[in-house]
């Protein structure tokens, strides 16, 4: 498991989005990236934070900045949640945890009393050069999408 810090060059990645296309980091050299990772499609928090960046899109977007959500689920499952939820974000298929891997988010976690390997919830600002601006790590939903907005807004 990789630990990353701010001033690292972002891992590079390439995978399929909701519609099946190919989204790698370098497609992005020039813009932020909000990187973000959530356990899972159609649950609620993960369904709440999605809703809460689709509604602070056009705000990240005066700042030259592009979100992009990243689970195991399938392009299918995020394409269903994307409709489902009225959602307008990138959403990123890593359902052999290559990313999540890279940047250290798949790991032990506890839920309800039980121990398991899975997606912590963290999120990742990348500035336009590729480099790690700002980590938060076993996000809590609340608030966090505007604490993002507010960082963005500092670059």
């Amino acid at each position: 498991m990789m630990k990353l810090n701010k001033g690292d060059i972002a891992p590079d990645f390439c995978l399929k989005n909701q519609d099946g296309e190919k989204i790698c980091l370098k497609d992005f050299k020039g813009k932020n990236i909000v990187l973000y990772f959530y356990p899972k499609d159609n649950t609620p928090g993960c369904s709440l934070e999605a809703m809460t960046f689709t509604k602070f899109k056009d705000e990240f977007e005066k700042y030259n900045t592009t979100i992009v959500g990243v689970s195991k689920d399938s392009c299918a499952s995020h394409k269903k949640f994307i409709e489902n939820k009225k959602l307008n974000i990138t959403l990123i298929s890593d359902v052999e945890n290559e990313i999540q891997e890279k940047y250290g988010v798949w790991r032990p976690k506890k839920f309800m009393g039980r121990e398991f390997v899975g997606t912590v919830r963290s999120t990742f600002l990348i500035d336009s050069n590729a480099i790690i601006q700002k980590i938060w790590d076993n996000v809590k939903v609340k608030g966090h999408v505007e604490e993002v907005l507010e960082e963005v807004k500092n670059l």
